[in-house]
């Protein structure tokens, strides 16, 4: 992805406009910190695909399942899960 300041895109607006309208995706920098993206306008893909094409969002990976089991819980404490379900059970009455 190309990375321009502000004062590049001012000079030459045209020229990043068309790259975007050609499906190129501009980030645009202040004093070196990303403050914008120039993107076409009909962009396709929804907003994970979006965030993930510019490094935002890493998608998961694996099963929940392969997860290893939960921390004992310590003595005189209650699992989550029963605090979680009491409260449930309240908010039904």
């Amino acid at each position: 992805m190309m990375s321009i300041g502000i004062r590049e895109l001012r000079q030459n607006a045209s020229r990043y406009v068309r790259l975007a309208k050609a499906g190129q995706r501009v980030a645009v920098t202040e004093r070196g910190t990303l403050v914008a993206y120039l993107v076409p306008a009909a962009e396709s893909g929804s907003l994970l695909d979006r965030l993930t094409a510019v490094g935002e969002y890493e998608p998961p990976v694996g099963h929940i399942l392969d997860l290893l089991p939960p921390p004992p819980v310590p003595e005189g404490k209650r699992p989550l899960s029963e605090v979680v379900q009491e409260l449930r059970d309240e908010e039904r009455w």
